[in-house]
């Protein structure tokens, strides 16, 4: 896996939120979804990369 990015404060603060609310719904129980949030950190993830790349260009 490729080395994550350099995140900016407010990409590190969406993605602090959305592992509080992981985190949340994890104690609900074993069973329930979390695929939603997953991706918008994975989505954050990949802005930041695509930021990265068009930087060091």
């Amino acid at each position: 896996m490729a080395a994550e990015p350099p995140l900016t404060a407010a990409e590190k603060a969406k993605v602090a939120l959305l592992t509080a609310r992981m985190c949340k719904r994890s104690l609900a129980g074993e069973h329930v979804h979390l695929g939603d949030l997953q991706r918008k950190v994975d989505r954050v993830l990949d802005d930041a990369r695509k930021r990265q790349a068009k930087t060091t260009k």
